[in-house]
Parts: C-alpha cells; structure tokens; sequence
C-alpha cells in the first residue's frame, strides 16, 4: 500500500523526521495540549502531524480522548526507535561538524623559485591560516620551474601552484595572486654602478653584456630583454644574480630578490623608472578537480589576504 504522498506505507523518509520530533514532543509533553507551548504550534497543528505520521507509518500510535493520552504498545516501540534515531541524527551532526572544526588531510603545492621574499606574503600568510584552522594537515612544498608546477597540477601530483601568468594550459583555473616588480641591475663591479642614469640610454645599456632567463617571460619582458646583449643565461632567477654580482654582466631581477643586496651597496637599479616590467603570478588549479577541503581552504585564505 501507499498513502497520499507516495510513499509505501512503514517506510520512513526525510519528511518525517519534522513528524517523528512532533511525536516526541507529545510523548515526553504527555498529551497534545501540553506539546502547544514546547512546539509553539496549536493543538489542531499537533493533531494533523500525528494523524499524518499514523497514516504514513500505518500504525495507530496513540489513545487520545476523554480517558487521556495514552500510548499503544506499536506506539511506545515506535517512540523507542524515535528516541534512537534522533539520537543518530545528533551524532551525524556533531560529527559533520567535527569535520569542520577538525580540518585534516594534506596540501601538495608548487612554488617558484624566490617568492618568499615578497613583501606581501599572501602564500605564508594563507598557509599560516591554513594551519590554524587545521593543525594536523599535512603541507607539502615542492619548490619547482613553472612548466613542471603546471604538468604537476595537470596530472594532479600538486593540488595548487604559484606560477607567473605564462603559458598556462587551457585545463588550470588561473586566480590572480599579485604582480612582481623587475627592474635592470648591475653589481657594484660593474662599469655602469657609478653611471648617473642620465647617460645611461637605450645604446649604453645595449653595449654591455646582459643574462637573459632561460624561460618563458610576458610580452613585456620579452620586450625589455630584447633590447640587451644577452651572453648569458640562468634557469632561475637565483642564477640570474650569482651572474650579476660578478660584475660582468647587467640583468633584470625582481626587486624583492634583489633588495638584500641593494641595501649592502652590492647592486643598483639601473634608470628604475624606465627600465622596469611587472609579472604577474597566480594560483593555479586544475580544473575539473575534485572537492578538496584543504584546498578549499588554502585557496579561500590566499582570497582574504588578496
């Protein structure tokens, strides 16, 4: 059999549980006029429920009449279910919500070279909260070239990279994170260190010997750094500077990277006003992943500090 609503009748669905509760209620109230002020509904509200939940059980659960509120035995078996299964349900929600509060798992993320010297240090920050919200999460950092960060996500052995925004495969959701300043610099040894940038033009700077990066740059950059003598090249920037203080060569280094040395009297911004091109880096993910709390997370924490 069916009633009204569909359902075959001892079978029990998310509907009910509000029913089951009103049950409850009357059962521990000890009648339909003593549940009005613990449900805040009427007593002819508290009747319809309870005839509704019969029906959809397809048991009589109560004696209700001028000899008072009584339970049938189906009734009293059915409110020792009811007490079990609302029991569960509170379990269910505290452990759901333990989950919440109990963050854990593990986070594979892929770094370029030298960004922990940004100023603005959106990534740390948003692994410190990370943290706090989860303690027994597990980080993982993997310090690699943009092109292997982004195949590392692709194939899913990094759940997020921070990358310049260059190249990237058409299957990564890119979130900008902030731009990196570059600028021209030369090392104390070299010729131009003691140049007035007034004398140093586009002919100056062409005529010395300069390190080019062995990587994939924004049009902007490509720009600037075709306007050098490249005679050298590093895979990072990190070799672009061992190359730099040896005083044979000028480059372009991210102003964060160089500042330690700049600071020392080791190196100099060349015309910093022209000499100059921002790149911009950005979060990246995979696409089509999967839901991922600890990503999720992180990602939402790199948003805040954004």
């Amino acid at each position: 059999m069916v009633d009204r609503s569909g359902l075959k009748l001892g079978q029990v669905s998310d509907f009910d549980i509000r029913l089951v509760r009103v049950f409850k209620a009357v059962v521990e109230c000890g009648g339909f006029s003593a549940a009005e002020s613990a449900l805040g509904i009427s007593r002819p509200a508290i009747s319809q429920h309870m005839s509704d939940l019969e029906k959809r059980l397809g048991l009589k659960l109560c004696q209700r009449g001028r000899g008072g509120f009584s339970l049938t035995e189906e009734g009293r078996q059915v409110f020792e279910a009811t007490l079990t299964l609302l029991s569960a349900l509170e379990t269910f929600r505290t452990e759901v919500n333990g989950l919440h509060r109990n963050l854990r798992g593990e986070l594979n993320i892929g770094l370029t070279d030298n960004l922990v010297s940004m100023p603005r240090m959106h990534v740390t920050d948003a692994l410190a909260d990370l943290k706090a919200q989860g303690p027994d999460v597990r980080i993982n950092i993997h310090m690699e070239a943009p092109d292997s960060i982004a195949q590392g996500v692709l194939d899913a052995r990094l759940h997020v990279g921070v990358v310049p925004e260059v190249n990237l495969p058409a299957s990564v959701d890119a979130r900008p994170l902030y731009d990196e300043t570059l600028r021209l610099y030369c090392a104390d040894r070299h010729p131009l260190f003691h140049r007035r940038d007034e004398a140093l033009d586009e002919a100056v700077l062409a005529a010395h010997e300069a390190v080019l990066p062995a990587y994939p740059l924004p049009e902007a950059a490509r720009q600037a750094h075709a306007r050098l003598k490249g005679t050298a090249t590093a895979s990072d920037r990190e070799g672009a500077v061992f190359l730099i203080l040896t005083g044979c060569y000028i480059g372009y280094l991210p102003d964060h990277l160089a500042e330690p040395w700049v600071a020392a009297g080791r190196l100099r911004a060349l015309c910093p006003e022209t000499c100059t091109y921002p790149i911009p880096l950005v979060t990246i993910t995979r696409r089509d992943r999967r839901p991922h709390r600890v990503l999720d997370v992180f990602l939402s924490a790199v948003g805040r500090h954004g």
